[in-house]
């Protein structure tokens, strides 16, 4: 029987579980060490650390506790392993707890967090997700359900004090060029909330105070929320420290590409069944900087999709040069106003397109000035025809149930 080598208690805080870490450091230390070919199992919280609660209030999710986030299971050492190799990953099977067979997805408020659409969503809401086997529905967005492609929103292994001090030195240099920003710009070293593992309390004082945080993605993994990277997928990480160190955490049961809400997948608690190779120096053999991956060979099948278009000019009609991320958000813009003529509200699409299946495209960006990026939305996902046609749309639904909405306490 595979072992469970880091366990986690659901009642308790994470702070409490040496097996759990939130910040990204050289010198956090290993809680197991694995051989290569060796598979077992992680137990994560959710990405929070139990803050969001299964109910129909959205004051946890305005009130969450960014600077905590995200608790890590890990790191893991694997024998052998040393600077300079691939740590090799099979993500082998991944699951929610039987006791906690729900997610949650939110909104975060523009003063605390924000999110792709934060201009438009400025407001903290949540919606809560039932998990019934391979499939999710919830009661704040109905009419739609849809099978889950779980996967770790974040996975890597710990950085080289080298690349730490890298990593700090030109986050803060795009933070300094606009410091009263909100959101801010680059999410720096905050001490006061770091978890360290299993550091003692000498050295994580003076660690903490530079510890990377776990907000974005980086050259070893880290927050990538690949959503593709599920059951079946291999992984080849890049080694920057002895022993690798893998870390785990911020599982999702299903989530559109981009994770558009921010808090944008179907977040859970739940276990991961790994296994780990070593390819000995191949950094170089294969000129890797960052992490590549093979996908799961298991997704949902949905093979009817609407595609919505987005350019690179801005909601005010400002034109701007070949610019994916305004055109990203314009074609998710476009479909959430779609959405909205079938009797949505706003609220309920946005969380559509950050937690359901959704699939999202670079599709020109030679074509100056506009690049197009493109949203595809599974049409099986609803439960009613959500197809153009020359009648018009039908109201299937009249927004009555709509996503929770914190209320503002100013």
């Amino acid at each position: 029987m595979t072992e469970t080598i880091i366990k986690i208690n659901l009642s308790e805080s994470p702070y409490d579980n040496d097996c759990i870490h939130n910040r990204w450091h050289p010198d956090i230390p290993m809680v197991a060490t694995v051989k290569p070919g060796d598979d077992f199992i992680v137990e994560c919280y959710d990405w929070t650390g139990g803050q969001i609660k299964d109910d129909d209030d959205a004051a946890d999710v305005r009130d969450v506790d960014l600077s905590q986030v995200h608790f890590l299971s890990g790191p893991v050492g694997v024998e052998g392993a040393e600077p300079g190799d691939l740590l090799v990953v099979d993500i082998l099977d991944i699951g929610a707890f039987p006791e906690s067979e729900w997610g949650f997805n939110g909104f975060f408020s523009k003063k605390n967090g924000g999110g792709f659409l934060t201009d438009h969503f400025p407001e903290a809401q949540k919606s809560i997700w039932d998990i019934n086997g391979m499939f999710t529905k919830s009661r704040h967005v109905p009419g739609v359900e849809y099978a889950g492609l779980i996967h770790p929103g974040l996975i890597g292994c710990l950085p080289s004090q080298e690349m730490l001090e890298e990593w700090n030195t030109r986050e803060k240099a795009l933070y300094d060029t606009e410091p009263d920003r909100v959101p801010a710009l680059a999410t720096l070293p905050y001490a006061d909330t770091a978890h360290m593992g299993r550091m003692s309390k000498e050295d994580s004082a003076t660690a903490a105070a530079e510890a990377a945080r776990t907000v974005p993605p980086r050259e070893h993994g880290g927050n990538c929320d690949i959503k593709d990277l599920s059951r079946g997928s291999k992984i080849y990480f890049p080694v920057y420290v002895e022993g690798g160190g893998l870390s785990v955490g911020d599982l999702h049961f299903s989530q559109g590409d981009g994770e558009i809400t921010f808090c944008g997948a179907i977040e859970m608690a739940g276990w991961i069944h790994m296994r780990v190779n070593l390819i000995k120096g191949g950094m170089s053999k294969y000129a890797i900087k960052n992490p590549i991956f093979k996908p799961s060979p298991i997704t949902p099948k949905y093979d009817d999709y609407l595609i919505f278009e987005g350019i690179s000019v801005d909601e005010g009609g400002k034109q701007h040069y070949l610019d994916v991320h305004i055109a990203y958000r314009q074609a998710c813009l476009n479909a959430i106003e779609y959405l909205h003529k079938f009797g949505y509200s706003k609220a309920q699409a946005y969380a559509i397109l950050g937690t359901a299946p959704v699939q999202g495209h670079i599709s020109g960006v030679v074509d100056i000035p506009n690049a197009c990026a493109t949203l595809w939305l599974p049409t099986d996902i609803f439960e009613f025809d959500v197809q153009p046609g020359a009648d018009g749309p039908t109201k299937e639904l009249d927004g009555s149930i709509d996503v929770p909405l914190a209320p503002d306490l100013e």
